[in-house]
């Protein structure tokens, strides 16, 4: 399984291009902008996009969601609880932002503790709510997708609409900060990180 990280968007949000080395199958999660840069990434790889997961709905996690969509033909997936946040531009914050509304759909909706498949690989859903009613995390083998929910030394931000701080924490200690130590944390802004480097130095988590 190959991992290719994009930062997109004014916000710099990591779009993450993940594949199967043997089918040529993959997925992407977060395209939050310059959707012509992912798809341009996509058909240099030569790959077949099964799915789109979103993690969140807030506007630098999917602004380049609708020309990535219609450029791969994937399926597009969110929680259900975030569905609302693709649709209205106010919710999703990008008429509050320096760039255009986005207003979009998803296909399916996932859940809690959904698996996925694509190539030879298993998508395991993980509902981290917090930063968003919706947040999903994703577990793919010995990596965690975390999206806002939780980043290299810190966490997502809970002051919007649908945050709650005692979530978003909850969400960390309940169902991320479980998996054994050398798991990778892939979040959706910044550097990577492991589970152990967070549970010794992130200071939201440390007690």
């Amino acid at each position: 399984m190959k991992i290719e990280r994009l930062p997109v968007g004014i916000y710099a949000a990591n779009c993450y291009i993940i594949y199967c080395e043997d089918t040529k199958e993959g997925i992407v999660i977060d395209p939050g902008g310059e959707g012509d840069i992912i798809l341009e990434r996509i058909r240099k790889l030569d790959l077949n996009i099964k799915y789109i997961i979103i993690t969140h709905g807030h506007v630098d996690h999917i602004g380049g969601l609708a020309e990535v969509k219609d450029g791969t033909g994937a399926t597009v997936l969110i929680h259900e609880q975030d569905e609302e946040m693709l649709k209205d531009a106010t919710k999703n914050l990008s008429s509050m932002m320096p760039t255009r509304e986005t207003q979009t759909s998803a296909d399916k909706f996932v859940e809690d503790g959904e698996k996925l498949n694509f190539g030879n690989h298993i998508i395991e859903i993980i509902h981290t709510p917090g930063h968003t009613l919706g947040g999903i995390s994703i577990k793919i083998e010995e990596n965690i997708f975390t999206g806002d929910t939780l980043f290299a030394g810190s966490i997502g931000r809970t002051d919007f609409p649908g945050g709650s701080y005692k979530q978003i924490i909850e969400s960390i200690k309940r169902k991320l900060i479980l998996y054994p130590d050398d798991t990778i944390v892939y979040p959706g802004h910044g550097p990577s990180s492991t589970i152990g480097r967070e549970k010794a130095s992130n200071p939201f988590i440390v007690e």
